[in-house]
C-alpha cells in the first residue's frame, strides 16, 4: 500500500491549478490532506472515497483522506478526546483498516509568539491518549504537519540561531513527539536515513528558501514499531508544488 500525506495550505488553488493530477502515475491506494481551508467538498481525484474534517470556521485548517476504492474502511474517526475544544478544528481523520490504523494529522502551529502554545499543548495530550488507545487495537501510521522538528537535522543551520523555545522548535512540541517515539512508535523517515541532513518538507514563501533549500522537517509517518519491518520506503516529494510544503510517501506492504 502506498500513502500519501500532504500539508496543502489551501485546497481549493490546487484543485483549479490541476496540482491533483501527478498522484494519477502514483495510484497510491490512501491520500491524507492537511490544511484546505474550505468547507466545499470538491472531488479531488476521481474514484477515490472523500471523507472530510471541517473546521468551524470556514477557510481554516480541515482535513480530508482519499481512499481508492478496493482498500476497505472498516470504520472512520474525527474527533480526539473528550474535549470538544481539540476537535473544533478538523485536524483529525482516522481511518481504520482491517490490519492498521491510518491517522491523517494536522497539529495546532503554536505560532511565533506562542500565544497558541497553550491549545497546542492540551491538543497535543488528547491526540497521544488517541494514538496509543488505537495503538492497543492494532498497529497505527500516524502522518501529516506536526508542526515541529525533532532534532537539528531537521531544521536548516540558520534556523538554529531561533530562540529554542520558539514555535517548531518549543522544547513542550518537540517533548511531545518523542513521547511518541518512546511509547512504541518510529519516525519512518529516520529509520531509512538516520543522519542525513538537509531532507526538509516545509519552505517559507520568503525569498528564496526553497529554491535554496532552507526548510524544516515538519510533516511525518510515525509507525507503530511492529508494523515497521513490512514499511518498504518512505520519500519526500520535493519536486511536487502547489505547498509550502511537500508531499510526502509511505509504502507498506
Amino acid at each position: 500500500m502506498n500513502i500519501i500525506s500532504w500539508n496543502l495550505n489551501g485546497l481549493l488553488a490546487n484543485v483549479k491549478n490541476e496540482t491533483f493530477d501527478v498522484f494519477y502515475d502514483m495510484i497510491p491506494e490512501v491520500l491524507c490532506f492537511q490544511e484546505t481551508k474550505t468547507w466545499q467538498e470538491p472531488e479531488i481525484l476521481p474514484g477515490y472515497r472523500h471523507f472530510w474534517n471541517h473546521a468551524e470556521r470556514n477557510g481554516y485548517a480541515g482535513t480530508v483522506a482519499l481512499v481508492a476504492p478496493e482498500v476497505e474502511v472498516v470504520s472512520i474517526r474525527n474527533t480526539i478526546g473528550e474535549d470538544a475544544g481539540v476537535n473544533r478544528e478538523g485536524r483529525v481523520i482516522t481511518l481504520e483498516l482491517p490490519d492498521f490504523f491510518i491517522v491523517n494529522t494536522y497539529a495546532p502551529n503554536s505560532q511565533k509568539d506562542l500565544a497558541r502554545k497553550k491549545y497546542r499543548l492540551e491538543w497535543d495530550e488528547a491526540y497521544m491518549e488517541h494514538l496509543f488507545s488505537l495503538k492497543k487495537e492494532k498497529p497505527v501510521i500516524a502522518c501529516g504537519d506536526y508542526n515541529a522538528t525533532l532534532s537539528e537535522l531537521d531544521t536548516f543551520e540558520e534556523n538554529l540561531r531561533q530562540h529554542w523555545a520558539q514555535q517548531g522548535y518549543a522544547s513542550d512540541e518537540r517533548s511531545n513527539l518523542f513521547t511518541v517515539l518512546e511509547n512504541g512508535f518510529t519516525d519512518a523517515f529516520r529509520s531509512f536515513y538516520p543522519q542525513e541532513r538537509n531532507c526538509f518538507t516545509w519552505w517559507s514563501n520568503r525569498l528564496k528558501k526553497r529554491e535554496e533549500n532552507r526548510g524544516w522537517r515538519l510533516d511525518y509517518f510515525f509507525v507503530s514499531d511492529e508494523l515497521m519491518p513490512q514499511v518498504k520506503k518512505v520519500v519526500h516529494h520535493t519536486d511536487i508544488m502547489g505547498s509550502d510544503h511537500c508531499p510526502i510517501g509511505l509504502e507498506v506492504v
